[in-house]
């Protein structure tokens, strides 16, 4: 094929793909529909912001592989999927809603969808990974190895969805969704996203209704027996760990149900959209407040509990 033939070709791809219509322009739920998900962009990230700052102030991050906890680790993780979500996210629905159409050129619509879907990847594979951790740790008393400096970690929830969104982008299945820059093939979404989606989100609300009856069941045990100080921390870093969990099903059991419904039919209602723009970027606050019941609980700890004692006077 001559250069001005695949030229041709690949201007034919790109105008199929924004062929697919701007959803609510000309109405009132255009603006709707990108002036929340704006407002929850910029919460998220002051929230996001904020826990980093705490995070590395509490402790030093020349020993962030040394003495901080794996809980406190998997904060800042998360932190900088949704930090970097919410940048590129907050500058796609910035475009859309300024030049009231698609972010042109695909180019760029294409960078917004790769960083976009790559750090959503991410954190799904690392909440996965927090509630496998969670579960083993509560039920079989096993700690999963991360490996030096977490590289199994980092390698495998950065790795897969970087070379999973290369080839999503060489395929031109990257583009306009209506709504924002994703994933745009209908086969692409179903298989990609809406399925991955919901089953991560099965899984993990399995894992965490499993973990919790667990750490309930632990709980009591502990309530009427002595119990050693490694049975105690174990039950807080399971619990903590399952806060992560919890937080992520409230952030994408909307993104899920819009996936599954643009299956079924492509004309999603507004009530549908809405809810699944707004919890899908409130991910920074919800990891902010999981951090801040794990630093509460951290210094109720530390704080001794002081004992009180009252002498009476006996009259002689």
């Amino acid at each position: 094929m001559s250069r001005n033939n695949t030229l041709i070709y690949k201007h034919l791809v790109e105008d199929f793909r924004y062929k697919v219509p701007v959803v609510g322009l000309g109405t009132h739920n255009f603006y709707l529909i990108h002036s929340s998900a704006l407002i929850c962009i910029v919460c998220s990230f002051v929230s996001v912001v904020a826990t980093l700052v705490v995070s590395f102030r509490s402790k030093s991050a020349r020993t962030f592989f040394k003495s901080w906890s794996k809980c406190e680790r998997f904060v800042v993780y998360l932190a900088v999927c949704d930090g970097f979500f919410n940048l590129v996210h907050f500058m796609d629905h910035f475009h859309m809603l300024t030049a009231k159409d698609h972010v042109h050129p695909i180019e760029l619509c294409e960078y917004y969808g790769f960083i976009m879907f790559m750090f959503i990847s991410a954190q799904m594979l690392l909440v996965s990974l927090i509630a496998i951790n969670a579960f083993a740790l509560i039920k079989f008393d096993k700690n999963i190895d991360l490996g030096k400096c977490d590289w199994k970690l980092l390698s495998l929830t950065f790795g897969f969805p970087f070379v999973e969104c290369l080839g999503i982008t060489i395929a031109d299945e990257m583009g306009p969704t209506g709504v924002s820059c994703g994933v745009a093939g209908e086969i692409s979404l179903l298989f990609l996203s809406t399925i991955p989606v919901l089953t991560v989100l099965t899984l993990n609300s399995f894992l965490y209704s499993l973990t919790w009856y667990k750490i309930r069941t632990e709980t009591k045990k502990l309530a009427v027996t002595i119990g050693n100080k490694d049975d105690r921390k174990a039950l807080q870093a399971a619990r903590t760990m399952s806060l992560f969990v919890f937080a992520f099903i409230i952030q994408w059991w909307a993104a899920a149900v819009y996936g599954a419904w643009k299956q079924v039919d492509g004309n999603v209602p507004l009530g549908v959209i809405v809810p699944a723009v707004t919890f899908s970027n409130i991910g920074g606050i919800l990891n902010g407040i999981v951090y801040f019941i794990m630093r509460r609980n951290r210094q109720r700890q530390i704080i001794p509990k002081t004992t009180v004692i009252t002498v009476k006077n006996r009259k002689t």
